[in-house]
Parts: C-alpha cells; structure tokens; sequence
C-alpha cells in the first residue's frame, strides 16, 4: 500500500506538536556622510598630520593617461558580410583527444555500495532489495547525481513498506558522499527508523443486516490489537467479498475503508461500510455470445437445481466444467437478480452464461522411443464437434518400429449427464513383437467417467464391450512356416479409478488406485470357446518432501488370468513385463518365460513394483529409480524369481508435462539381454 493511499486519517486529539523553524531577517544599512562644516571638524593626530602634509598638493597630480584607442577595421565592408545560414551550421562537436576520451570512460561508471539499517529489525530487509533501484541497476551509475536519484526512489520505498506493515509513522534517509576515495566504491546508506507499531483499537462493519454481518465479521477476521497493516486488511476485505456470495449474497459490495489514528496512542479504529445485497437462490440459466451450446445441454452442466441457496462455489464448477470441453475460447457466467421471491424468502438470481467460440479441430503428434520396442510416431486428429453437442471424431494413426495402427474413434462427452462419456471406435493394426505377430480387427464401446488434464475426478469408471478378430502366432525366427492362428474375442472391460494425487501427468502428493477385470470369451477356428477373467490392480502413491522439490514416489501393480491356460489364450492377451511403463532395465516385455529361442511368451500373473526420488531444481530434475518385475505360468501373483532393474533419469519440465529420459540396466544380467535400456517419453513413469 503506497504511503499516499494509506486508508488512514489523523484524530485532532492525538495531534503532536511540530517544531516551528525561527526566521530572523537580516538588512544591510547603508549610511550616507554629509560634508564635515568646519566647525564639526576634528584635529588630527599628530602622526596623521605628518603623513597628509608629506603627499603632494591634488592640483599637480597629473590624470591617468586615456586608454588606447581600439585599431580600426581593416576592411568596413566586412561589417555589410551576411553571417552564415543557420541551416548550414555543424553543430557536431569536434572529436575528443585521446586524453579526453580516456578521461570520459573513466567517468562514464561510478562504482557504489550499499548500507541497509533499520529494515532487518521489522522485516522488510529482504523485501526492500527485491525493489532496490539502488540494488537492481548494477551497482554503477553514469554519475553521482544518477546514483542520488536511485537513492531518493530507494528512500520513498522503504517509506512506503514501513507504512504498508503498520509503522505508520516511519521514515527515512539516504546518504550519498560527493565522493569516494580513490580505487574504493562510493558507500551509499539507506537508514530507516521505523518508529512505534500502530494497532487496531477497534473494528466495525457499518450498514449490513445482521445476518449476513456476522458472516462478514467471520469472514473479516480483524480484531482489536492487530497491526494497522496493508496487506492483512486487504486480504481480510477480500475474504467478505468470497466468503458471502458462498453462503447465499451473491451482490455483496464493500466500501472505502475508514482508519482514525491517534497519534499518542498509537492506535486506529477501523471501520468499512458493507452491502450485502439481498440474500439469494438459484434460478434458471440464460445464454449469450455465439451459440455453441444449447439451452438444454448447458442445463446437463451445473451441480445445483433451482431454488437451491446461491453458493458462487458451484457456479465456478459451472465454468470450469464449460471450460473443460475445450469448444469455448471464454466463457463468463453472471448473476442477474430476477426480483422474484422464492418460498423462503430469498431473491431468485438467474445466471447468463456468455459463450465465446473456440476452435473445435486440432492435429498433433507425438514421438517416443524404447529399448526393444523402438520408434513409435502418433498423429491424431480430433474434431471436437463434429456431432453437436459435443459429439467428437477422432482419427489417428500409429507408425513404429514394431506397431502400425489406424483407428476412428467417436466420443459424445456429457453424454446426457455431466462427466459421462460415450465413446464407439474401429482399429485395425499390426503388430511385430518378440513375443508375437499380429493382425487384428478391433471394435469397441464403452460408457465412461475419466480424468483429463483439465477436469481430473477423484472417482472414475468404465464400462465397455469389445469384439476382436485377430490372427497370431509366436515369433519363431526359425520357423518358415510362420504357422498361425486366427482368434476370435469378445470381452466386457471394466475399470474404476480412485485418484487423490494433485497431477495426472506430473503428481507430486496423493495416491492413486485403478482396477481393471475383463470377463473374455474366445474362440479360435476350428476350436471350442475358452472363457476366462483378466484382473490387474495398480496402487501409487507421491510424497513430497523439501518443498516439493523431491517427490518420493512408489508403484505397486498385480495381474492375474483365471479360467484358461496359457497356451490356450491369444498371446496378445497375455500378460508381459519390462519396458518403460513397466520394469526399467528391459526391452519391451523382455522380462517372463521365454521360448527355446529366448523370445518372451508371457504368463498369467505379473507382479511389478518401482520406487523414485523425483528431484527438481527448476525446469529440470534428476531421477534415480529402482524397478522389479515378474510375469508367471500360473495364475497366482508371486514374488518368486523377481527381476530388477536400476537407473537414472532426466527430465525437463514443460507446461504440459514432464519430458523423460530414462536409462537403466538389468541386475544380475542374464543371456541375451542388453546392459543399458533407454526410454524417452512424455509424462512421469507413473
């Protein structure tokens, strides 16, 4: 709060008394001597007599000699020369000698330091250097009166902070010297004398019912003793206008605050005049600006029903929700107050919602890299309202070194009731693994509440059908008949999700908890049909530590196939371990049972943990980690012959997520696998 804005006025009972400064006048008195009469004449001396009677008689002293005469022109005419247009004057000065520039660059800079006292004692020492003009320009000035100038706007600034804390009285100096002696900084001083602390005596709220006064008051939370200071009666003030449009007075509406200080004391009475408007429910919505949405489906969006009591809290969900379909560039939501009365008393408040086209198509692509699962490119294309409201067509399309997809996707989000989505899609895609080969024909749809980026949900679920057609075969190098088989899938996922972290791309506090289980019915040509269950649950959890700069952060994961042996299930229906989201160390789903050629065939049950300590400093972090894993035969999870794996990772923090690179190594190397496994993504590992 500047010193000219305080909210603060003197009391004439607490008035001190200021010295007056003592004016004298001082005159110059000029006398003028009349002619001595001869009868007012005074005797000489005797000494002054001899002295006037040996200087010669004043009628033979003979006059100064006249000056002499200035020598004429030589030439009159030079008189009638015009003088030079002023239009072709040079007004560039000459350049300087060499003395003179060096003596010019010399006293081009002058060097100075700074003295702070005064400010340590209250406080504010570390605030004023964040401000220092003195602090902030280098420490050189092109002269002394720049460095005065820089002290004088340092003096004012620390006046103004002494003020803004309660020392209302506060003041201070600043002292530059002419000079400094040679080869040594000119030593500035800052002095503050902060004088007494100035507090509250008394606290009132003016021109507000009763009801909603004591909601003020609550939410005010000044009282008598507090210091008279900026920023905590600024932010009290601000908590009036949060606090009661959240408990029904939407229109509520604060004056200009009122501080009476006495000197003597030194204490103030606070007072603000408050208007808190009537109390308040909610009524229907309205629309304006472009019309992206509908009346009816902008009615799918709010958590609260007409007649409820008006809570400004629920009409930001209300934004936020609006914002989060990504279809609006701004969006606003207003309380207009209708007049209507409601059963209890409170005025019906409509809200207009002003919507604000954005641009519903985008492209992009993304790129990562794994050890054993090489390149992969994505693209995708999205139209976000292809379909209105909301009804989404998404193509994309896969190009790696061992996957090649294409698939169109469409997605109704807030399918009839807020957060619900439904979402239909078709991809074909081939797929060349150590562990197998694969073409398959996937078709899928499924009823959903799911996290994004900008609406993450603590509770999610899914529910989901699904029907593949794919033909596959273990990778046998050595086998030229690439015998296959051709399976044909139908299973219903189900997912639910608990989330408390604070980030879905970068947590840093929280847990997080997703189970998935799949009923499946197969059938492969020429076969009979095998029914069975995939289960997998995943737990992780984020602990923050230095301030969030380290995270310490752990993954637990268990899976398990029940009713089908592993032979007879499609190998793409396996379970795998080890890769970059799975168990660093290994190339993708090296880690398991392997064949005769040492290729992975997968199992039943997986059980995997990893543990991290995420440090940041910046935009950058480093990352040690330590990750184990195991893919078994049978159905029960076990720990029995777990593989580990250990690294370190960089990564470089964007505004949309973490970039990661990882690299690790396999403990207790076995035959045929790589030291070092690499994986550069986006996002945390988990």
């Amino acid at each position: 709060m500047a010193a000219s804005d305080r909210p603060v006025r003197r009391a004439r009972s607490g008035r001190r008394d200021i010295p007056r400064l003592g004016l004298a006048l001082v005159g110059t008195v000029l006398v003028l001597a009349a002619p001595a009469r001869a009868q007012d004449a005074v005797p000489l001396p005797d000494a002054d007599r001899a002295f006037d009677q040996a200087l010669p008689p004043l009628d033979q002293t003979a006059p100064p000699p006249a000056p002499a005469a200035a020598p004429p022109l030589s030439d009159p005419a030079e008189l009638e020369t015009p003088l030079p247009p002023l239009a072709g004057f040079d007004p560039t000065p000459p350049p300087p000698t060499p003395a003179q520039a060096v003596r010019a660059a010399k006293a081009e800079q002058v060097a100075y330091k700074v003295e702070i006292s005064g400010l340590d004692q209250v406080g504010l020492e570390g605030q004023f250097k964040a401000l220092s003009a003195l602090l902030h320009d280098g420490k050189k000035a092109a002269n002394i009166t720049q460095i005065r100038a820089r002290a004088d706007e340092d003096r004012a600034t620390v006046e103004r902070l002494l003020h803004s804390i309660g020392y209302l009285d506060g003041t201070a100096t600043a002292t530059v010297p002419a000079s400094a002696p040679a080869d040594q900084p000119l030593v500035v001083t800052i002095a503050a004398t902060p004088g007494d602390l100035f507090h509250l005596r008394s606290v009132a709220l003016t021109g507000i019912a009763p009801e909603p006064g004591a909601m003020a008051r609550d939410a005010l939370a000044l009282k008598a003793g507090d210091p008279i200071a900026a920023l905590p009666i600024e932010d009290a003030e601000a908590r009036i206008a949060l606090r009661l449009p959240e408990q029904g007075y939407p229109f509520v509406k604060t004056g200009q605050r009122d501080i009476v200080v006495d000197d003597a004391a030194p204490v103030g009475d606070y007072s603000l005049p408050v208007d808190s408007g009537p109390r308040s429910s909610f009524g229907a919505l309205r629309t304006e600006g472009d019309p992206v949405f509908s009346l009816k489906h902008l009615n799918v969006f709010p958590r609260f029903k007409p007649g409820q009591l008006y809570d400004t809290r629920k009409v930001d969900d209300l934004r936020q929700a609006l914002i989060a379909t990504s279809l609006l560039s701004t969006v606003s939501i207003e309380p207009v107050d209708t007049g209507t009365k409601a059963l209890d008393g409170s005025e019906a408040v409509d809200l207009v919602v002003r919507q604000s086209r954005g641009k519903a198509r985008t492209l992009s692509a993304s790129a990562g890299y794994g050890t054993g699962e090489g390149i992969k490119l994505v693209g995708e294309y999205q139209n976000r309202n292809w379909s209105s409201p909301e009804g989404a067509l998404i193509i994309d399309a896969t190009a790696g070194t061992q996957q090649q997809s294409v698939g169109a996707t469409f997605r109704r989000s807030n399918a009839g009731k807020r957060d619900r989505t439904f979402q239909a899609g078709a991809t074909v895609s081939r797929e060349r693994y150590d562990a197998y080969d694969a073409e398959t024909v996937n078709l899928s749809a499924s009823m959903s509440r799911q996290s994004t980026p900008i609406w993450q949900k603590v509770w999610t679920y899914s529910l989901g059908a699904e029907l593949i057609a794919t033909r596959e075969n273990p990778f046998e190098p050595t086998d030229t008949s690439r015998a296959h088989s051709i399976y044909y899938i139908a299973a219903l996922p189900l997912q639910g999700g608990y989330d408390r972290s604070d980030s879905l791309l970068n947590p840093t506090t929280g847990v997080r908890a997703t189970l998935k289980l799949s009923p499946e019915v197969q059938k492969q040509k020429n076969d009979g049909f095998d029914t069975y269950v995939r289960a997998l649950g995943e737990v992780s959890g984020y602990y923050p530590l230095l301030d969030k700069k380290l995270v310490l952060a752990a993954r637990a994961r268990l899976g398990s196939i029940v009713g089908a042996s592993r032979d007879a299930i499609a190998p793409s229906r396996r379970y795998y371990s080890g890769g970059g989201g799975s168990v660093r160390g290994f190339g993708y789903q090296q880690l398991g049972p392997k064949d005769s050629n040492n290729n992975p065939i997968g199992g039943r049950s997986l059980t995997e943990f990893a543990v991290e300590a995420r440090y940041r400093f910046g935009n950058y972090g480093v990352v040690p980690f330590f990750d184990g894993g195991r893919v078994g035969e049978s159905s029960q999870p076990s720990i029995s012959g777990m593989r580990y794996g250990v690294g370190i990772g960089a990564r470089y923090y964007t505004n949309f997520g973490p970039f990661r690179l990882d690299v690790a190594t396999p403990l207790n190397r076995q035959k045929g696998e790589s030291k070092i496994a690499v994986y550069i993504s986006i996002g945390q590992a988990f």
